[in-house]
Parts: structure tokens; sequence; C-alpha cells
């Protein structure tokens, strides 16, 4: 086994109710991150690590495997992602399934592309790094944020930066929140996501949203009608 996708999909979603597996567009939510790793053509193999009966059938019907259900302790609201991947890898590795290559794959990604993917699979073989992740521009310099203070009103988080012009600030990004290439091996001595030479996979930020409330639901629905009428959405036959 050269590479597999590992996608995250616990039940028990509280602000947005079986988030993993509602409907979107007409299907599953998990389906598009499946559907991406399958059109991106770099993966032996597609598992889902939940400990729901529900998701896993779902995924099953979709085309990924669920080989194991996760354990209860690492599918709390206060477990983080690197864990549950550590899991899946060391589960595999047991069994005699050793990857070189793991693609954490978030459930929720549903604008995630199978170029992206790929790209991300290019760079971590072709630089020869133990990382790389997608990662997006804020669309706004943040030496120039603003905080509320104890007293109600505004203060900027870096005053100095206060008559700086926003085209001599440096560029910042964010973790896009859609998947992690992980060498396998380096990985699992550091059960980091973000190793120290992580290289970027750089979306556009108008294929980046996260859902984690009824308003980031809202606003995805919004984005995908956008996508799709331009052409930029994963094809039918794709998700297929």
């Amino acid at each position: 086994m050269t590479g597999v996708a590992v996608i995250p999909a616990r039940g028990g979603s509280r602000r947005i109710p079986d988030k993993n597996i509602k409907p979107f567009a007409g299907k599953p939510m998990i389906s598009y991150a499946i559907a991406a790793a399958k059109a991106s053509g770099v993966f032996d193999s597609i598992i889902v690590t939940t400990d729901s009966e529900k998701i896993a059938s779902i995924a099953k019907e979709y085309g990924a495997d669920v080989p194991f259900m996760r354990p209860k302790d690492l599918s709390d609201d206060h477990t983080p992602t690197a864990p549950v991947i550590v899991h899946a890898l060391k589960w595999l590795r047991d069994r005699g399934r050793s990857p070189e290559y793991a693609c954490c794959i978030y459930a929720t990604a549903l604008f995630v592309r199978p170029e992206f993917i790929r790209k991300g699979y290019e760079i971590l073989i072709g630089k020869g790094v133990s990382s790389a992740f997608s990662v997006t521009t804020f669309p706004f310099p943040i030496f120039r944020a603003l905080k509320i203070n104890a007293r109600g009103s505004l203060e900027m988080f870096w005053p100095e930066y206060e008559l700086t012009r926003h085209q001599d600030l440096p560029e910042a990004y964010h973790d896009a929140g859609q998947f992690y290439w992980l060498r396998v091996e380096s990985f699992l001595k550091s059960e980091r996501l973000y190793s120290p030479d992580a290289m970027p996979v750089l979306l556009p930020r108008y294929m980046v949203q996260d859902i984690d409330t009824p308003e980031d639901w809202e606003s995805a629905e919004r984005m995908y009608g956008i996508l799709q009428s331009g052409g930029n959405a994963v094809s039918e036959k794709e998700r297929l």
C-alpha cells in the first residue's frame, strides 16, 4: 500500500446534528470528500474512521471502506484530529497494511477538488517534505486586525502598523480545513499534522468554507450554487 485517504467522521455533532451525513445539494456531505478522493487517482484505499454505524453505512454506499469502528475515547467533542489519524494508521500497520503516505480529508470539505489533492501529493513527493496541507489567504491584512477591549471600545492588536499601507504588509495564510498530506513514518513519530517542513497547497478563497454553524451551512449552499453554475464544482460524474 502506497497511499491511503483517511476521512474522520464522528457522529454526535451538536451545532449541526448529523453534520457529516446531512444532505447537501442532494447528497450526504461526506460523499463529496469520498468522491474527490476517488477522482484524484492517488490512493490505494479510502477509509472512513467513525464511531457511527449510520455514517459507516453511508460511507460504504459511496465507495469508502470502514474497516473498523473508532473507539469512544477518540470520538468526543475534544478529540483533536491527529490522534484519530494515528489510530487509523496504526490499525492498518498492525494488520500488515503500511502506507507510505496518508492524506487526512475532512468529511465537511465540500469544496475539496481532486486536482488540489493531487497537487498536495506531488508537493509531498517532489519536495521530499513530511507534510503538505491546504491553506488560503486572509482577505484582509492580519496586522491591521482590531479587537474589542474590556471597555467595549476598539483597538488594534498591533498599533505599530496603523499607518502601514496594506500592500507593504506581508500576506498571511490560514488552514483551509480540507486536507493534510502526511509522510506516515514521520507523522507516527511526531503525531503532529503540522511538521516543521510543512509545505502549502494554496487554494482560492472562494473554495474555502468551514461548516461549523447553520450560518456556515447557508454560506456553503450559496457558494456551491455559484461554483456549480460556473462549472467549478465537482461534477456529477466525479461524485458517482
